[in-house]
């Protein structure tokens, strides 16, 4: 899964492991290409549109970039197979590719998902409110929503993205995961044998101690 940066990785990583995914154990990886610029040449390195069995990539980004991930697929030779011209029919076409797009970007989806307010509950809950506030009375930000303040505080501070992309991913309820994340993940999960289940994490085999304690011949000593 191709995204643009850590955050979204992190996300990505904390939402297939709370639906039981094992991502590393069936080969997927998420990677972060620290900027949509560079997908034309993460798709080059791993071969996309070429004939690789087995091989199958995704991709998340931000829809005011869009423009990229087209460009980027037209450099693998996917450009001649794109449909008539039309956002809606663009973006249903790179999603048939395994490219879902975020409305703003990662952090707005989740601020949307689980509420502002509920956000700002996470920020209390780190130390920061008291330095949100501060933030907050700003000039530029004063006029500003709650949500564009909360996505200021995550993105003014050096691993903030990552850190608040992690706390709301586990946070949000799974029927609220945000459309574009739990799409991606279901596109990733269909190219594994046995789909979803097929990535589901296997049960940790019991230990020689409890397995002696669960033992018919243990129980009757």
């Amino acid at each position: 899964m191709l995204v643009e940066g850590v955050s979204d990785r992190v996300a990505l990583e904390v939402l297939a492991r709370r639906r039981g995914m094992d991502l590393a154990a069936h080969g997927v990886s998420v990677v972060a290409m620290h900027g949509i610029t560079n997908i034309g040449h993460f798709l080059a390195h791993y071969r996309y549109g070429e004939a690789t069995p087995g091989k199958r990539i995704a991709g998340l980004y931000d829809e005011a970039e869009e423009r990229f991930v087209v460009r980027g697929l037209g450099q693998v030779g996917l450009l001649d197979e794109r449909p008539e011209r039309g956002e809606r029919k663009q973006r249903v076409w790179l999603e048939s590719l395994g490219f879902f797009s975020c409305s703003v970007d990662l952090e707005d989806e989740l601020i949307r998902a689980l509420g502002p307010d509920a956000v700002e509950a996470l920020v209390a809950a780190e130390g920061e409110l008291r330095s949100f506030r501060t933030l907050q009375k700003q000039p530029a930000l004063r006029e500003r929503s709650l949500q564009h303040q909360l996505r200021r505080l995550m993105g003014g501070r050096s691993g903030g993205k990552e850190r608040y992309a992690a706390l709301m991913a586990e946070a949000v309820e799974p029927a609220r995961i945000p459309r574009p994340l739990t799409r991606v993940l279901d596109y990733v999960a269909a190219g594994v044998p046995g789909g979803v289940a097929g990535l589901a994490r296997p049960a940790p085999s019991p230990s020689p101690a409890s397995a002696e304690r669960e033992s018919p011949r243990a129980r009757s000593v």
